[in-house]
């Protein structure tokens, strides 16, 4: 069986007072299509991972797409069996939280697609910013790249203001895993003063899914929110990749041949990273 995956976003107003009702209607039309996955839902829209066979995943999407009067771009990708085991709906108070106030959510960065990344990356002068959190950036990155080293997506604009400030005037490249992240930390970084402000559209997903691996600047595999735990080119599931089940913490081949790493029972990591410090299904959504 191979059953396709489907990651987006979409901003979309929605009335508050119908998330309920929209919650239902999400639920039963995946349930009708025999479709799995988490999609997030506040009154600014959805952010979804959702999977299932071709045709009802196409019918699925299209209804939501009606439902909502929107489009979207969605990054595909396929599995040899379903990653998720349910069907979950999720009313958020947002779909991301950042932590500060944003006064114009639409005046982000400049999108970027995966070739034109490649370009900006080879220019001097840019600093290249990893939005995710540690135990997803324990696993990979992007060549150069600075990891802030958070727990939370909502400790970025704290970190960008303590050590970032000399770069309001450089070119500015974030990125995350599917490209919600970006929306809403771009948007800040213009409103703080940053002049060039860039982002990868479609994220680290679309990078690994268009840029041949001979072609590409990232380093390692990308964490997902999902029985997968971690893919790399082509959405190649990468078997070395799990989770602690104790902390939540990201392990690779090398972490498990530490001193500290009882299988099963705990991991290097769970010292320094308990599970009260940081939520694994804050998702900077589900991607």
């Amino acid at each position: 069986m191979t059953i396709t995956i489907s990651t987006f976003y979409v901003f979309t107003a929605i009335d508050p007072n119908q998330l309920i009702t929209e919650k239902a209607w999400l639920l039963d039309v995946m349930k009708q299509h025999h479709i799995l996955g988490t999609i997030l839902l506040a009154h600014e829209g959805l952010n979804a991972t959702i999977c299932g066979e071709d045709a009802p995943l196409e019918a699925c999407i299209a209804a939501i797409k009606a439902r909502y009067d929107c489009d979207f771009r969605q990054t595909l990708s396929t599995h040899e069996s379903y990653p998720f085991h349910k069907a979950k709906v999720r009313i958020k108070p947002t779909l991301v939280k950042l932590g500060a106030e944003i006064h114009d959510a639409e005046q982000v960065g400049t999108y970027l697609s995966p070739r034109e990344w490649n370009e900006l990356l080879q220019q001097d002068d840019v600093v290249l910013l990893d939005t995710r959190n540690v135990y997803e950036t324990h696993l990979g990155t992007f060549k150069g790249a600075i990891d802030p080293n958070t727990r939370k997506f909502n400790h970025l604009p704290a970190y960008t203001l303590e050590h970032l400030a000399h770069a309001k005037d450089k070119k500015l490249a974030t990125f995350c895993t599917g490209g919600i992240r970006c929306e809403k930390y771009t948007a800040w970084l213009k409103e703080q003063g940053f002049t060039q402000v860039y982002h990868l559209e479609g994220g680290i997903l679309r990078y690994l899914h268009e840029i041949p691996e001979e072609e590409s600047l990232w380093e390692g595999s990308c964490y997902v929110f999902d029985d997968r735990v971690a893919v790399k080119h082509g959405h190649a599931v990468d078997r070395e990749a799990s989770n602690c089940p104790n902390c939540g913490h990201t392990l690779t081949a090398k972490d498990l041949t530490s001193e500290h790493y009882v299988h099963g029972v705990r991991c290097r990591h769970c010292d320094s990273y308990p599970p009260s410090n940081y939520d694994l299904l804050e998702q900077g959504t589900t991607h």
